[in-house]
């Protein structure tokens, strides 16, 4: 019985691979994958000559079989198109498949954008949670993020350059201008890490190419700690009614209230209305 190695591959930089991987994609009998040319040419960068077989969305159903099949008689490995497989890619099914037949699964640990955007973020480490690509649908990804609103903890992503500003955006109307770092390129020649609010990440990639990392600052309440939802929610309301009180405008009392109890900013100004129809009439 073979053993499946999970080969953490670059996620740019052809330097940031291990010697421990470069040896077990040296040994095994065959390297299955994701993107058979970018594994090529690292293989190449690195003198070494392997077989290759794709394993990918499109074939992976046809393509376990043959793996299986090969995993009966000697070692495979498993490498995505960049950083560690089983993380937004087809290594998982792989994976699955091969345990349920028997075989040993062993991790070869490297390269991960999902670590290198949160060592670069200078936002809060002890605990994060990784969503992976959001929905491309609009209503799908909102309620993705009002799921999460309230959500402690950092909070990490990808995101193509075709989406990245409207994710953004997405963030903002969500979840309030928090604090994030935006990460672009990461080990390339053109690496870039944005630290900012969201309103000034929107600002300045007018233009943004490359592959995107997101990290965003988890909810706090005005002392820097986690909010309480009901509790927060009770102290905008009573904020709300005393500047309604003392005629502020809907913006500012939005504004101002949000910023105070950490609730993002749609989520106010429902609570203004709220508090607006509600009012006692004379």
């Amino acid at each position: 019985m073979g053993t499946l190695y999970l080969v953490a591959t670059p996620i740019g930089n052809l330097e940031d691979i291990t010697l421990r991987a470069l040896r077990v994609l040296r040994e095994v009998s065959l390297v299955s994958a994701e993107d058979t040319r970018t594994t090529r040419n690292l293989l190449s960068h690195h003198g070494i000559r392997q077989r290759l077989l794709s394993y990918n969305e499109h074939n992976m159903r046809s393509r376990t079989p043959r793996l299986l099949a090969a995993l009966a008689d000697s070692d495979i490995a498993f490498a995505s198109e960049a950083g560690t497989p089983g993380v937004s890619d087809p290594g998982y099914e792989l994976v699955r498949a091969a345990l349920d037949a028997g075989h040993e699964v062993v991790a070869i640990p490297g390269a991960s954008a999902l670590l290198a955007a949160l060592a670069a973020s200078g936002l809060p480490l002890r605990e994060f949670i990784f969503v992976s690509f959001p929905p491309r649908r609009a209503g799908e990804r909102r309620r993705l993020l009002d799921s999460l609103a309230c959500e402690t903890r950092t909070l990490v992503f990808f995101e193509s350059p075709h989406r990245v500003l409207k994710a953004l955006a997405a963030v903002r109307e969500a979840l309030g201008d928090r604090r994030v770092a935006v990460c672009r390129e990461l080990t390339k020649v053109h690496e870039e890490v944005f630290r900012g609010t969201v309103a000034e990440a929107l600002a300045h990639f007018t233009e943004p190419r490359g592959e995107f990392t997101i990290v965003v600052e988890g909810a706090v309440g005005p002392t820097g700690r986690s909010p309480n939802r009901p509790d927060a929610e009770i102290h905008a309301r009573e904020q709300l009614v005393a500047l309604r009180t003392a005629d502020v405008k809907a913006r500012e009392a939005v504004r101002r209230v949000a910023e105070a109890t950490g609730l993002p900013h749609r989520d106010v100004y429902a609570l203004w209305l709220d508090t607006g129809s509600k009012r006692p009439q004379a």
